[in-house]
């Protein structure tokens, strides 16, 4: 093992840094906060020459206690007295000590660092004192942060006076606030709003940044649906010739329109070419994402077909589609479809592996064959633009006429 040297000390504190340790110990004694103080003095690990290494390498032992004992200012060396008989009595160091939290910094050269994110931690406690928590939890994100913080700081006492606002971000006129900033900073102002705001100015069940508006009462930009009339084009009820159209979730929840059936695929092209069906639509899917058709009522009333890969994530997809839409049913995502189509098969590149409870008994089987690799060792994919198209018009030929799921 290498003997200790002045660098092996400065990297024992600086992983404390790179925990948040050293900046966190700023925090301690501010109120709400538990944050486990640093005791000091604080011993640093040596590994020192042994008593065969120092007759062996005498000339090598000494000057590396020259460079530990050089070293030292911001740490202490504590020595130990050796009697050996063949080099005689010499002073070894055998541990190092950092006296203070001063002295950590300094030693790995954070004081200014440490200076600045004092003054950060001054300025939000005198602002905004619940945020204090976040401080110790978070410190070097804070740290990296430091220039932003001031305008961070303002967009929560704004919200703080004016919750769920029911404006766009783009209208909150704030010194240095405009809607990049505060669309680059959704993660880290979710976690500050949700401890600056009363829970009743906070929609819960909204999640992830691409729902920081609707979590904080903001107006967002309306959801769009992109459809597709599949039947008589002038029974259409947007207008005859007007069978590709997008059209925001409140329409489409008010649309209503007289169809039986309705058609869910995740590929355009596919959208594009599925061939007429009688009172039928089909929506351009959204991957996993579904709220945007879980309040249209009339479509609980018609019979739903989900045409998606054939792979893990395909049938994933099917699984969460069905919380809203209990009755879809899987369309060209079956086994003879798949073995039909071998020459066109593709590598899935990260397979799923979790259990999807909303898979109906043969469509769980088929999934088990795919992650378990039943079919072929390596993950595969059928990627649904890669069916023959008459093998597609063979499928809706043989769904039911009068719009049954079948």
């Amino acid at each position: 093992m290498a003997w200790t040297s002045p660098d092996d000390l400065r990297a024992q504190v600086q992983k404390r840094w790179d925990r948040g340790e050293l900046l966190a110990a700023l925090v301690v004694g501010h109120a709400a906060v538990d944050v486990p103080p640093l005791v000091f003095p604080w011993r640093l690990r040596v590994v020192a020459p042994s008593s065969s290494e120092l007759a062996q390498r005498f000339v090598e032992a000494r000057a590396w206690a020259s460079a530990l004992r050089a070293g030292a200012g911001h740490y202490r060396v504590e020595e130990r007295e050796l009697r050996h008989r063949e080099v005689g009595q010499h002073s070894l160091p055998e541990a190092a000590w950092v006296d203070s939290l001063d002295a950590a910094l300094a030693l790995i050269g954070k004081t200014a660092d440490a200076r600045r994110f004092a003054t950060l931690l001054a300025t939000t406690a005198g602002q905004q004192p619940l945020l204090v928590p976040w401080l110790a939890r978070r410190p070097l994100q804070a740290l990296a942060l430091a220039a932003a913080w001031p305008r961070l700081l303002t967009v929560v006492a704004w919200l703080q006076a004016h919750p769920r606002p029911g404006i766009y971000l783009r209208q909150m006129d704030l010194p240095g606030v405009d809607t990049k900033f505060t669309e680059a900073h959704r993660g880290v102002l979710t976690e500050l709003l949700d401890l600056a705001l009363p829970p009743q100015a906070v929609d819960a069940a909204a999640t992830g940044v691409g729902q920081f508006a609707r979590r904080y009462g903001f107006a967002d930009k309306p959801l769009r649906i992109r459809l597709r009339w599949l039947g008589a084009a002038a029974r259409a009820p947007w207008g005859a010739g007007s069978t590709d159209i997008a059209i925001t979730q409140a329409a489409f929840e008010a649309l209503n329109p007289p169809v039986r059936r309705v058609f869910i695929t995740e590929n355009e092209v596919n959208f594009l070419a599925l061939p007429p069906v009688p009172d039928s639509l089909v929506v351009f899917g959204a991957g996993y994402g579904f709220d945007v058709l879980a309040r249209a009522a009339w479509l609980q009333q018609c019979a739903v077909h989900y045409w998606g890969d054939i792979d893990t994530h395909g049938f994933a997809i099917l699984d969460q589609l069905r919380a809203t839409l209990p009755q879809a049913q899987s369309l060209l995502m079956d086994r003879a479809t798949l073995l039909a189509h071998a020459d066109h098969w593709g590598h899935e590149p990260q397979p799923l592996s979790r259990e999807l409870p909303r898979l109906h008994p043969h469509e769980a089987a088929f999934y088990d064959d795919l992650r378990y690799g039943r079919v072929q060792a390596e993950p595969l994919r059928l990627e649904q633009e890669r069916i023959g198209f008459g093998w597609v018009q063979q499928a809706l030929a043989a769904l039911p006429p009068d719009g049954d799921a079948g």
